[in-house]
C-alpha cells in the first residue's frame, strides 16, 4: 500500500524547462499514484512576475504534453500550486517565501518538511542555501537540499561549490541529483548482485576480462551548443554518470543495504582510482567531435548554435579507466559517451574469461545488462534475452515491483521524501572523481585537437576501436 507523504516543494527556477518537463509530471505521477495527495503543496520561485493562477495554468499546460487524463485531475494537482517572484540575492525575498511556506504549511498540513529543489545555474547554489539558512525558511520537520548537476566544472571549482553549500546544511540533508542513478536497471542492479550468488560470485579480476560502460546519443547537442562549450563529454558523461554506473557495478557487495555502508563501498572504488599521467591520458583516453554525415545533411558540431568555429570541445570519448584494488586489479574498464553515434544506447557489457567455466558458463561469456530497455529486454547472456536460456548465472529477481517501472525523476523523488540517499551521489565520491577527470580535463587543455574527427552516425572516431585493440579486446556494441 502507497503511504502518502507530506512536504512543502520549494522549486527555484520554477518558471523553468527542468521543472515544467522533469519534475511537474513526475510529482503529477506521484499525486496520481496517492504518494501526494493532500498533504503537500509546491512553491515555485523565479524572476518572472507570475500569479498563481497563469503558473497553474502552465503547469497544466506542461502536464498535457505528457498525460491523456481528464483535465479535472490535472487542475486539482495544479490548486497545490503557488508561486512567488524571487530574486536570489534579495533578503527580503527570503522573508516572504518563509511566511509562504510557513502559511501552505498550516493549510496543507504538510508536517513542516521542506524540500527546497535547485533547478537553477549552480553558480547560484550556494547563495541560496546561504540565505535559505541565515532567513530561517528551515522548519521544524527535515529540510533537504536538491541540488542538480553540474557539481562544479573541476576539482577546485566543486570544493568551492560543496563548501559553500555545506555551510548552511550537512551533508546528510543535500542530495545531489544523477537522473542516471533513478533508472531502472541501476536501481536493480544491488538487487541482481545480491540475488544471483554465481554472478556476484564472478564479479572480480579472477574472472573478468573486462568491463565496458557505453551511453550513446543519436542526437546532436541540438539547443545545448552553449552548455556544451563550457561542458563537453568527459564532464557532461564521464565524470558523472559513467562513473556512478561503474561504481553500481564494481563496488563491493554490502554487507547492508543501507545507504552509509553502500556508499562507504563506494567512496573506496573511486578512491582507488588510478590517476593519469599527462602521458597515460595520451594512450589511455580519445577524444572526438563530429562531422557531418556523409550526405551533408547533418549540422557539424562547429555549425551548431553557439558554438565556435574553432571548438576544441570534444562530443565524444573513449576511455580505459584501472581501479588500484584488490577485486579489480588488472581489469580495464572501457568507457565510452558521445554525440551522433548510430543508435541511442545506454548499456554495462560485462566480458568474462575463460576461467568462468568455474560456475558452469560458456568461456568468453558477454552479460549485458540494458540501462535502457531494447524490445523489452534488460539482460542478455551473449546477444540472446536471458528468460530464452537455460541458466542460472544471472536473472532478475522475480519480485519486480511496480516501483522499478517509475520514471527516473519520479523515484528519485520517492528517496527524497522518504530521506533514502542510496540513489544520490555523496561528496566524498565527487572529490576522487573530479580528481581523475582534472588529469584528463588539464592534459586536452594543453593540446590542440584534429577536430572534426568522425562523421554523424559513425561509431566515433577510428582511435576509439584502436584503444580496445591494443589490449586484444574490441567493443561488444559496434
Amino acid at each position: 500500500m502507497v503511504k502518502e507523504r507530506s512536504a512543502i516543494f520549494i522549486i527555484f527556477g520554477g518558471s523553468g524547462d527542468l521543472a515544467h518537463r522533469k519534475l511537474y509530471p513526475s510529482l503529477f505521477r506521484l499525486y496520481k499514484s496517492g504518494y501526494l495527495k493532500d498533504h503537500f503543496a509546491v512553491i515555485g520561485t523565479a524572476r518572472r512576475p507570475w500569479s498563481d493562477d497563469y503558473f497553474r495554468e502552465t503547469v497544466v499546460t506542461s502536464l498535457k504534453e505528457s498525460f491523456k487524463d481528464d483535465e479535472k485531475i490535472m487542475e486539482d494537482f495544479a490548486q497545490h500550486f503557488f508561486y512567488q517572484s524571487h530574486d536570489v540575492n534579495d533578503s527580503e525575498h527570503y522573508i516572504a517565501l518563509k511566511n509562504l511556506a510557513a502559511k501552505l504549511d498550516d493549510q496543507f498540513d504538510a508536517g513542516h518538511n521542506r524540500v527546497y529543489y535547485m533547478a537553477i545555474a549552480p553558480r547560484f547554489f550556494g547563495t541560496v542555501a546561504e540565505h535559505i539558512n541565515s532567513e530561517g525558511l528551515k522548519a521544524d520537520g527535515y529540510n533537504r537540499l536538491v541540488i542538480e548537476k553540474p557539481f562544479g566544472r573541476d576539482l577546485d571549482s566543486a570544493c568551492e561549490l560543496n563548501g559553500n553549500i555545506s555551510k548552511a546544511f550537512p551533508e546528510d540533508d543535500i542530495y545531489r541529483i544523477d537522473h542516471y542513478l533513478g533508472k531502472e536497471m541501476i536501481q536493480a542492479i544491488p538487487r541482481i548482485r545480491a540475488n544471483n550468488s554465481k554472478f556476484e560470485d564472478a564479479l572480480n579480476s579472477k574472472y573478468v576480462s573486462n568491463i565496458q560502460v557505453t551511453l550513446a546519443e543519436s542526437l546532436g547537442v541540438e539547443d545545448r551548443g552553449g552548455y556544451y562549450e563550457t561542458a563537453g563529454v568527459l564532464r557532461d558523461m564521464v565524470q558523472n554518470h559513467i562513473m556512478q554506473i561503474i561504481g553500481a557495478v564494481a563496488s563491493d557487495e554490502p554487507e547492508a543495504t543501507e545507504a552509509k555502508v553502500i556508499h562507504r563501498n563506494r567512496t573506496a572504488l573511486f578512491n582507488s582510482l588510478k590517476v593519469l599521467s599527462p602521458e597515460e591520458v595520451d594512450k589511455d583516453f580519445v577524444r572526438g567531435q563530429y562531422d557531418t554525415d556523409d550526405l551533408g545533411e547533418q549540422k557539424a558540431y562547429r555549425q551548431e548554435d553557439n558554438v565556435a568555429s574553432d571548438s576544441q570541445i570534444e562530443t565524444f570519448t573513449a576511455g580505459k579507466i584501472s581501479f588500484d584494488s584488490d577485486r579489480w586489479s588488472g581489469v580495464p574498464f572501457y568507457v565510452r559517451s558521445g554525440k551522433r553515434m548510430p543508435d541511442k544506447s545506454s548499456r554495462i557489457d560485462i566480458v568474462f574469461n575463460d576461467k568462468v567455466t568455474d560456475f558452469g558458463v560458456r568461456p568468453n561469456t558477454v552479460v549485458t545488462l540494458l540501462i535502457e530497455k531494447v524490445d523489452g529486454q534488460s539482460i542478455l547472456i551473449n546477444g540472446i534475452d536471458y528468460r530464452e536460456l537455460d541458466q542460472d548465472f544471472i536473472e532478475l529477481p522475480t519480485a519486480e515491483s511496480a516501483d522499478n517501472s517509475r520514471e527516473a525523476y519520479e523515484s528519485l523523488i520517492i528517496d527524497i521524501l522518504a530521506g533514502n540517499r542510496i540513489h544520490f551521489t555523496l561528496w566524498d565520491e565527487l572529490r576522487s572523481t573530479w580528481k581523475y577527470i582534472d588529469a584528463i580535463r588539464q592534459r586536452w587543455d594543453s593540446q590542440t585537437a584534429d577536430f572534426p574527427n568522425y562523421i554523424s552516425g559513425s561509431m566515433g572516431p577510428d582511435s576509439s576501436e584502436m584503444l580496445l585493440e591494443r589490449d586484444g579486446n574490441s567493443w561488444i556494441w559496434s
